[in-house]
């Protein structure tokens, strides 16, 4: 299991960085947004996944999940979303004062 959980993260990961390696600004912002969310499910991943154990300290301390990874995650993913949105919109504001959607503001031979 964990090693298809490690391989399944890589392989999100590759496709991110595949996405970011793009030409088209749309590639890239969806390539952020995916390597965004292979770091979730690496940070939640870190923080075990425990079965009948309590989420809060009581009684028996014998068996208890740790909450840090799920608020660290939690908080990520508000700023992801916040972020993507920025990004888009910078996105969508470079490809009207550049009339093209490339990274770096040249269009390649044959589009526009």
């Amino acid at each position: 299991m964990e090693f298809l959980l490690a391989s399944g993260i890589g392989w999100v990961t590759a496709c991110g960085i595949y996405l970011l390696l793009r030409g088209r600004s749309f590639s890239v912002v969806l390539g952020l947004s995916v390597i965004g969310y292979a770091v979730n499910v690496f940070i939640f991943a870190m923080g075990r996944l425990w079965s009948g154990a309590a989420p809060i300290l009581g009684q028996s301390a014998a068996l208890v999940a740790d909450p840090l990874p799920q608020a660290l995650v939690l908080t990520a993913i508000v700023i992801g979303f916040a972020t993507t949105g920025f990004v888009i919109e910078l996105a969508l504001r470079s490809r009207h004062e550049n009339g093209s959607d490339h990274v770096d503001g040249v269009a390649e031979e044959g589009t526009r």
